[in-house]
């Protein structure tokens, strides 16, 4: 049994100018599920997720949550139903450390006297909390993020991403230029998000990241889907022929039996 749509995108367009870079797409995302998007460059796959995630606007199609029909203005208007984005540059304060990172734009205030301050122990304590949820690592939660490495600060924009009641995570290369002790960490992170009830979307050129950790594959081919398959009923020769091809030969030829 599958399980309950979260978010769906049905007949999503969006062009560029004289670019299409979304034709007819179609997409849902279960609660708690695990859903990795592939497709080589120009495939669409960022697009969408920007557009899910209200970075975009959708020139055609519908977008819902829950089943109920949304539009999204910007990213907060996405944030607000529980569904952030991790880009590939983690979008990070490279001069703020840890803890300023998670909390910024979203700090914990404390009253004294009639002001309001930053509650620094309290933003500290909280962090700490995450990353230990999250199985994750970094030195300090005053580390300046420009001394970390690149898997920290992986860490560091999942901890941020998971910190405000997500209910959906889009990770853009998750483990791009990341050594293989981060990659597995990483992994590892991903499945922890899902053991909590967090439904994640990988986009990665890296099939390994989604056929390891992920529950279904959507692959993408010049801005259209053009194949689907649960992970437990493909293989990578078989995700790697539809990203090459663009067709779904095994769905082509089951149609062509039936």
């Amino acid at each position: 049994m599958s399980a309950p749509r979260l978010i769906e995108a049905r007949g999503i367009f969006k062009h560029f100018g004289g670019v299409t870079a979304l034709n007819d797409v179609s997409i849902s995302v279960g609660q708690g599920e695990i859903v990795g998007v592939v497709g080589d460059n120009a495939a669409g796959k960022s697009t969408l997720m920007k557009i899910l995630s209200g970075a975009y606007q959708p020139d055609a199609g519908t977008l819902l949550v829950d089943g109920a029909p949304v539009a999204f203005s910007a990213p907060g208007d996405a944030r607000a139903l529980g569904i952030e984005m991790i880009y590939q540059d983690f979008a990070l304060v490279p001069q703020l450390d840890v803890c300023a990172n998670i909390f910024l734009g979203r700090e914990i205030l404390r009253k004294f006297l009639g002001l309001r301050f930053l509650h620094g122990p309290e933003m500290d304590r909280a962090a700490r909390r995450m990353f230990e949820t999250l199985g994750l690592r970094v030195p300090s939660m005053k580390s300046q993020v420009r001394d970390l490495s690149g898997g920290q600060q992986q860490a560091v924009a999942i901890a941020r991403a998971t910190a405000f009641d997500a209910r959906l995570v889009i990770m853009d290369e998750p483990t791009a230029n990341l050594g293989v002790t981060a990659i597995g960490k990483v992994r590892e992170a991903i499945r922890r998000l899902q053991s909590q009830g967090i439904a994640v979307v990988i986009i990665s050129h890296r099939l390994e990241d989604v056929l390891t950790t992920g529950d279904r594959v959507v692959v993408m081919k010049r801005g259209r889907v053009v194949g689907e398959r649960p992970i437990a009923d493909t293989f990578h020769d078989e995700v790697l022929e539809m990203i090459v091809s663009g067709t779904d030969r095994k769905a082509v030829r089951a149609e062509a039996r039936a």
